[in-house]
């Protein structure tokens, strides 16, 4: 797959609507929402307010009922599922709030499992140096020494070295698109602080774009833009029939 298109907007939102189904219908609607090709967006909002809702659709995990999804100029809501997986698979840097490793898998192949359905992103790992070594690279810039990038369970890493992994693994194969679901919670402000740092540092030299989910206001001033869900995205709720 080749990189899409050099359009000045990563993710481009129009006219959304989507309900999850269920006992309680949850429907998030959008007119509009734009992420520019590497920017650092903020997205802020309280617990249940859309915000993972959001991000399941941007990265293609779920599909609108109406409107459409711009991702890197190509209309995620055209696409199959397993279109959508292919193009999140190659194009996007996804860190989750749970961080969702093998635990019995070393850090280095964590990382490394983001490139195994994803050709073209492995190619672009493996430009420089092979990939286990880009890998490698990865976490020790992240701040994980060598024994433990090399030999390390995910399962025996705290939670501070498990978050490091999951960046790495986002990053490795230059994403376009980076999506963070909360990833700083779990930390205490100072490792807050070194972690970002870290993150931006290496965001920089891949030109990714950053959406960052958090509720955590102060994270704020390190950010290109900061948006609040409720300014541009109405929610609403209801029981189902």
């Amino acid at each position: 797959m080749t990189r899409p298109g050099g359009g000045t907007a990563a993710v481009r939102v129009r006219d959304l609507s989507f309900t999850w189904p269920g006992r309680s219908r949850f429907t998030l609607r959008i007119d509009q929402f734009d992420v520019a090709r590497g920017e650092r967006l903020l997205l802020l909002g309280p617990s249940g307010s859309g915000k993972s809702t959001l991000l399941s659709l941007i990265c293609g995990i779920a599909a609108p009922d109406e409107g459409s999804i711009e991702v890197l100029d190509q209309d995620l809501a055209a696409m199959s599922g397993p279109a959508r997986d292919r193009f999140r698979a190659e194009h996007f840097g996804v860190v989750f709030q749970m961080f969702n490793l093998l635990p019995y898998a070393s850090a280095i192949d964590n990382v490394m499992l983001a490139l195994s359905f994803a050709p073209s992103r492995r190619d672009r790992a493996g430009a420089e140096r092979p990939v286990r070594a880009e890998a490698q690279r990865l976490l020790l810039a992240l701040g994980l020494e060598d024994a433990e990038a090399t030999q390390g369970l995910a399962a025996s890493l705290s939670v501070g070295q498990q978050q490091r992994v999951a960046v790495a693994r986002a990053l490795i194969g230059a994403p376009e698109l980076m999506v963070a679901d909360e990833p700083t919670s779990a930390l205490d402000q100072d490792t807050q602080d070194a972690f970002l740092g870290l993150l931006f540092d290496q965001l920089q030299s891949v030109g990714s774009a950053l959406i960052m989910v958090s509720h955590d206001e102060r994270l704020a001033p390190r950010f290109d833009r900061v948006v609040r869900l409720a300014d541009f995205a109405e929610v609403s709720r209801e029981a189902a029939a």
